[in-house]
Formats: C-alpha cells, sequence, structure tokens
C-alpha cells in the first residue's frame, strides 16, 4: 500500500460498541497504516483506549446530542483548522450535519457512510436524512443500501461507492482462539445446551423474542444466548416469555471477547425483523466457521448462501427458524464443519477487513 499524507476526522456520536463504531476504529487503523493521521470525534465511550492504542486522536465533542447541530459545526469547524484536516468522514446523520457546515467552512472535502435505511416516519424526516447524500463520496455498506441509496436520491449516483463491511479474519479465526478460553464462556453461560447465539444488543427488531418462540417450538434442549446490553424493561420481558415458553435463556450482557463466544456457540442466530443494512455479526459468526440461521432481508441476502454457507429464513417467522434450527442441529458433525469452512471461506473471499480498509482508503484517494 503506497505511503499517502493526509489527515482524516472521522465523525460520530460516540465511541461505546456496535458496527459503525468498530468500522470507525478499523478505517483509523487503515489511515495510520497508509501513513496519514486518523482523528476521530465524538462523545466518548468504552471504544476510546483501543483507539487511542492503535496512534489514532479522540476529540471528545458533544456529538450525541442532536440539538446542537450549529454548536457542533463549529466546534468541528475550530478541530478540522487545528490538525489541517483533509477529509472530514461522517458517519451518523446528527454528526454529519454539523461535519457538512465545517467542511464548506473550511474547504476540507467531505464523505460520508450510509450505514441504515434511516425511516421516513414523520415529515422533513427524509431531508434530514439526506445529509448522509451530500458527501462528496457517498459509502454504501451493502448493495442492499446501495438500492436504498439510488431509489431516494438518485442523483448520488456518480459519487456513490460500494464497500462491503468486513471481518477481521485474523482476530475471527478458529485457529487463534485457545480451547481455555471458549470452555470459559460456555462454563459462563451455564445452562444445558447446544448453545444457539444471538449477538446483538436487547432491541424489540433485533429478533430476541422470535427467537426465544422458535426455542419453545424445538421440541429439544437448547439454550438461547442473548449476547448484548440493552434496556431492563425489554430483558424483563423476555425473560417472562422465556418462562412462558419453556425456553432456556442466558443474557450474559456485552462480551469483549467475541471470537470465544462465536466459537462457544453451536449455532448462531440473525432474527432482526427489520432489514438490518449489512449485518456484521453475520460475517463474524460465519468466519468463526459457525452456522449461521439469518433473516432473509436486507445485508445478509448478500453475505449467507442459503444451503451452502449457512441457513436464511423469512423474517419474524419463529415457526420457520424452528424448522431451519432442527435442521441446522441434526446435521452430521462433519457436515457441520463443511457448512462452517465454507462460511469462512466465503468471507475471506468477499468480506474481510482489509478489503474494506483498502477500498476505503481509494475512496479517499478520490478526493487528495
Amino acid at each position: 500500500m503506497p505511503v499517502m499524507s493526509f489527515t482524516v476526522l472521522q465523525v460520530l456520536p460516540a465511541l461505546q460498541s456496535g458496527g459503525v463504531e468498530r468500522g470507525a476504529l478499523e478505517i483509523a487503523e487503515a489511515i495510520l497504516a497508509a501513513g496519514g493521521r486518523a482523528l476521530v470525534a465524538s462523545a466518548g465511550g468504552r471504544l476510546v483506549p483501543a483507539l487511542e492504542a492503535m496512534g489514532a486522536t479522540h476529540i471528545t465533542l458533544p456529538l450525541d446530542a442532536k440539538w446542537r447541530i450549529a454548536g457542533n459545526a463549529t466546534l468541528l469547524a475550530r478541530v478540522i483548522r487545528e490538525h489541517s484536516v483533509d477529509i472530514v468522514h461522517a458517519r451518523s446523520r446528527a454528526p454529519a450535519w454539523s461535519a457538512l457546515l465545517a467542511a464548506r467552512r473550511t474547504g476540507a472535502r467531505f464523505v460520508t457512510t450510509w450505514h441504515g435505511t434511516y425511516s421516513e416516519n414523520f415529515p422533513g424526516k427524509r431531508l434530514y436524512n439526506s445529509v448522509m447524500a451530500r458527501g462528496e463520496r457517498v459509502i454504501a455498506i451493502s448493495r442492499f443500501i446501495e438500492g436504498h441509496v439510488l431509489a431516494r436520491h438518485p442523483w448520488v449516483a456518480q459519487r456513490l461507492r460500494l464497500v462491503p463491511r468486513g471481518a477481521d479474519t485474523a482476530l475471527f479465526d478458529p485457529a487463534a482462539v485457545p480451547p481455555d478460553r471458549v470452555a470459559a464462556m460456555r462454563a459462563g453461560w451455564g445452562g444445558e445446551g447446544p448453545f444457539v447465539l444471538l449477538p446483538a444488543r436487547l432491541s424489540r427488531w433485533k429478533g430476541q423474542s422470535v427467537l426465544i418462540e422458535a426455542l419453545g417450538r424445538l421440541g429439544r434442549p437448547a439454550t438461547a444466548v442473548l449476547l448484548g446490553d440493552g434496556r431492563a424493561a425489554y430483558r424483563e420481558e423476555l425473560v417472562a416469555q422465556a418462562a412462558a415458553a419453556g425456553a432456556d435463556v442466558v443474557f450474559p450482557g456485552h462480551v469483549s471477547d467475541m471470537p470465544a463466544a462465536l466459537l462457544a456457540a453451536d449455532l448462531v442466530v440473525h432474527a432482526s425483523t427489520q432489514a438490518e443494512a449489512f449485518g456484521r455479526s453475520v460475517i463474524e459468526g460465519q468466519a468463526m466457521g459457525r452456522i449461521v440461521l439469518a433473516a432473509d432481508l436486507g445485508g445478509p441476502r448478500e453475505t449467507v448462501e442459503d444451503g451452502r454457507t449457512g441457513f436464511l429464513t423469512p423474517a419474524g417467522d419463529a415457526p420457520a427458524l424452528a424448522a431451519a434450527l432442527r435442521r441446522a442441529l441434526d446435521m452430521p458433525p462433519e457436515a457441520r464443519a463443511a457448512m462452517g469452512r465454507a462460511a469462512r471461506e466465503a468471507v475471506v473471499t468477499r468480506f474481510s477487513k482489509t478489503a474494506m480498509q483498502n477500498a476505503t482508503l481509494a475512496v479517499y484517494r478520490e478526493l487528495l
């Protein structure tokens, strides 16, 4: 990769956890490796130490406050001037409006990444969302999002670039996880097993209730591992649903060792009832050689080849998910292992972190 001299400021609300946040760290890593300076502005969070450990600079600004768009634009313009920023890369709507205003005031180039479908459920929302289509380059993280953007903003076609999300295939590698980490993870879960892991924040549209209903219909022992943080009230609803369905469920909360968690699972489930822009947890599960059962809508349609690298089931359809779980659990060990190998090979070939990083740097080069 040729050495470049440039400074990129990424802006997003916070650096707690999630695909948007981890993507910001991965691109910061790529910028540094290419000889650039990597800045990230956010309200902070648990990922800041990891960002700073790699040599990037975090700048704490109240970018999680949507009502501070004008004030944050002034703060960002100051950062751009102080650090001689070449490119401002926005990853969320409210910070993107601030970044757009700041870029116009300072002459910095402006890039956006479109990370979601963004609802338009009240007047003015399409205008608010449209900031993500105002970049000099607009990155779509999947073909699904590419089509979504073009349907609403066809005038952006010449500036739109497809850069699928990627998994770190060195970190998410079964051979890189010692057995003791896997054993400790399974011991922490308790339960009877086999373990069916759904890694997602506790939110209704992520489909935890669909998985619980499916386990109630399964007709055999299995433990749902609902890994992620979320509202206590929703967690209590899920606990009550599991008790009524006779389903065994554990709630580990946030887990930092995702490779071990995925390898500890017998199956990985993506059960979102709304279309995911990409679905990073799907490819990370595949990279670990796990069979992933994913909802048949949005990004996972591009990453799961039904019957070869995993299974697709209709979104929100608990009976169909139960049938797919039975099918996967009934597979002979050698067949399950073969499907897992095919899944990992597909990720290494098409959805690696390195490919995503190189493609993003290529977008930057278009503007430098």
